[in-house]
C-alpha cells in the first residue's frame, strides 16, 4: 500500500499512559463478548489544528471526556466528519488494517466538502500506528472479531458566527467488535423510504458526516415499525441510492454487478473492494443510475438474481425482501455476494494472500 504524503516529516507524539487502564484479565473478559461500539480501549489520539499553527500538539492520552465550550462551532453548525475501519490480528500475531489510505483520502474529501482542514494521509496513518502501539493488546484474537477504529474531526472554536471555524480537533478512538452476525450471515428485509431523503444532489451525501446519519434515523425507525431491518433511499428522480449506512449491489443473471452511481452516495471502500474482486473474476461491473422500477421489474423477470448491501461493519449483507407502501417483493438469494465476502475477509484476516497490497501493518 502506498501513501501520497511521504515527504512529510512524522509527527512527534507525546504519550501519556492511562494509569487506570484495565488489567489483562479484565480486558480478556471484555473481549469475550465485545458487541459493537460500547467498549473502548484505554487510550485515544488527539491532534489540534488552527489557522495560525496548522496541525500541532499530537498526543496519545487516556480515553476520556472531551472538554468543549458550549459555543463550540460543532454544536451549532455541525462541522464534523468521521471514518470507520478495522484492525485485524493475523495468525502470526501481527496487527493489520485494510486500505487505510482510502479512508484517509475519503476523510480529506469529506473535510473539503465541509470547509474543514484536510489531515495529511501520512498523519492519518501515523495516528493509527500510534494508538496501536499502546492499545495493540485490545485487538481480539478470535476469528471474526476486530478492533474497530473511529477517526473523527470536529470544529472546536468558540464562536457563533456562521463561517468555517478557525480551530479543529482530530481524534482517534477504538472499540473491540464482535462478529456482526451471530449464528451466520442472515438476509435482511429493507423498507423503501419514499417520504424522506438521505441526501440531495449537491449536498453532503458523499461526505462521511454525522448529519447524513442523523437524517436517516427517523426513516430507519419507520422501517422498524414496518417490521424491516434496514431502510433504502431514493433520489429526487426515483433512482436507488443507498441504505442508511451501506451501499447496495445488484447481480444480474449474466453475472454483471450493478451499483448505483451518484454524487450524493458515499464512496464505499468495502463496495469498491468487492467490485474489484468481482472484476478480477472476469465479471462485468457497472456504476450507473438504477431506478426503483428497474430493481422491481428485474427481480420479477428474473433478470436480477441477487441483491446485497455492503459496508465496513457487516462486509456483505444479503437482502431477502424489499417492502414499501402496498407491496412486498421477495428478493432472490444468490451465492456471489457471500463468495466475495469470504474472499475479502480472508484477505483482511491474512487467510489468503494479499496480491493487491491492500493490507497495512500497524504494529511494525
Amino acid at each position: 500500500m502506498t501513501t501520497t504524503d511521504t515527504t512529510l516529516p512524522s509527527l512527534d507524539f507525546a504519550v501519556t499512559k492511562n494509569l487506570a487502564a484495565v488489567s489483562p484479565a479484565q480486558r480478556a473478559e471484555l473481549l469475550e463478548n465485545p458487541g459493537f461500539g460500547t467498549i473502548f480501549t484505554d487510550h485515544m489520539v488527539d491532534i489540534c489544528w488552527s489557522v495560525k499553527g496548522g496541525w500541532h500538539r499530537p498526543r496519545v492520552q487516556p480515553f476520556g471526556p472531551i472538554s468543549l465550550s458550549p459555543a463550540a462551532a460543532v454544536l451549532h453548525y455541525a462541522q464534523e466528519i468521521f471514518e470507520g475501519l478495522k484492525a485485524y490480528r493475523h495468525a502470526d500475531g501481527g496487527i493489520y488494517t485494510f486500505r487505510p489510505d482510502q479512508n484517509a483520502r475519503r476523510m480529506q474529501r469529506s473535510a473539503r466538502r465541509l470547509a474543514m482542514p484536510e489531515l495529511p494521509e501520512e498523519y492519518f496513518l501515523q495516528s493509527l500506528r500510534e494508538l496501536i502501539a499502546v492499545d495493540g493488546a485490545w485487538v481480539p484474537e478470535k476469528a471474526d472479531q476486530t478492533l474497530y477504529l473511529r477517526p473523527f474531526m470536529f470544529a472546536k472554536e468558540a464562536f457563533l458566527g456562521v463561517r468555517p471555524a478557525h480551530k479543529y480537533t482530530y481524534c482517534l478512538i477504538a472499540s473491540p467488535a464482535g462478529s456482526y452476525f451471530t449464528g451466520g450471515v442472515k438476509p435482511v428485509s429493507i423498507w423503501l423510504s419514499e417520504n424522506y431523503a438521505r441526501a440531495a444532489k449537491g449536498g453532503t451525501g458523499a461526505a462521511k458526516t454525522g448529519g447524513n446519519y442523523a437524517s436517516s434515523l427517523l426513516p430507519q425507525a419507520e422501517a422498524y415499525e414496518k417490521g424491516c431491518d434496514q431502510v433504502v433511499f431514493l433520489d429526487a428522480d426515483g433512482n436507488v441510492e443507498e441504505l442508511g449506512g451501506m451501499n447496495i449491489v445488484f447481480v444480474k443473471k449474466d453475472g454483471t454487478l450493478v451499483t448505483p452511481a451518484s454524487d450524493s452516495i458515499l464512496d464505499g471502500i468495502t463496495r469498491n473492494s468487492l467490485l474489484e474482486l468481482a472484476a478480477d473474476r472476469g465479471l462485468a461491473v457497472e456504476r450507473r443510475a438504477v431506478s426503483l422500477a428497474e430493481w422491481r421489474d428485474g427481480v420479477a423477470s428474473g433478470d436480477i438474481t441477487e441483491v446485497f448491501a455492503c459496508g465496513t461493519a457487516a462486509v456483505v449483507t444479503p437482502i431477502g425482501a424489499l417492502k414499501g407502501e402496498g407491496f412486498e417483493d421477495a428478493q432472490p438469494l444468490g451465492e456471489l455476494g457471500l463468495s466475495l465476502r469470504e474472499e475479502l475477509t480472508d484477505i483482511q484476516y491474512g487467510r489468503r494472500e494479499d496480491t493487491k497490497g491492500w493490507l497495512y501493518r500497524l504494529d511494525a
